[in-house]
């Protein structure tokens, strides 16, 4: 345990700017302490997550992700589309195999008559989307009004540091798309990234790694 733990704190997780390069500080909350976690630096970019709003927190071999609430709304025949992208630099020491493994995150969509709702997810590695074991996407369809959630499995090649440290880039981008095109003047379309119930804030994603010592 005590060598894992090791391992863990050994991995350095930068957050890179849309050039990809600048490193940029965490925009840790004033008076908030998150006991037991590493504050890692993340960058946002997109018209439906404000910039400088992001901060990741490493709790064993999980990155948890908050920033502000994540919602694309529109009224009678509006559509609206609201884009969040994430991006984290990691940088792995020699020695070690990383291997991004599992995405978590979960909303909420009311969808009325003549309406409709779409969320389109892309998980990138090097600025390549990344294969995934289920669908990191939805389509609700008018009459919906429930939660949802996603567990997305990753197919993802281990980054190799055994001989040399490796600096790479993973990335999320979503995008929530309200339709009202024919909704009701009372009515409205809605969709929603929800904040998972965690100790440390609104986690909008939990991503989940595997640590191997080489």
């Amino acid at each position: 345990m005590k060598i894992l733990t090791g391992l863990i704190s050994s991995l350095t997780l930068l957050s890179l700017n849309v050039v990809g390069l600048s490193q940029v500080q965490a925009q840790t909350p004033p008076g908030l302490t998150f006991p037991d976690t590493t504050p890692v630096p993340v960058t946002l970019f997109g018209n439906g997550c404000p910039a400088k709003t992001a901060v990741g927190f490493l709790e064993g071999d999980t990155l948890s992700v908050t920033f502000s609430k994540f919602e694309a709304k529109a009224l009678p025949s509006k559509v609206v589309s609201a884009s969040c992208n994430l991006r984290i630099g990691l940088n792995v020491p020699s020695g070690l195999n990383v291997q991004p493994i599992n995405v978590q995150y979960l909303g909420f969509a009311d969808v009325p008559t003549g309406g409709s709702a779409n969320l389109n997810v892309r998980i990138l590695f090097q600025g390549k989307i990344v294969p995934t074991n289920n669908n990191p996407n939805a389509t609700f369809n008018a009459g919906f009004s429930d939660v949802w959630d996603k567990n997305v499995g990753i197919t993802l090649g281990t980054i190799n540091a055994c001989k040399k440290p490796v600096s790479s880039i993973f990335g999320i981008n979503t995008n929530l798309t309200a339709r009202a095109t024919n909704v009701t003047a009372n009515k409205e379309t809605q969709i929603r990234i929800d904040t998972i119930d965690t100790t440390i804030g609104p986690v909008l994603f939990k991503i989940k790694f595997a640590f191997n010592p080489c």
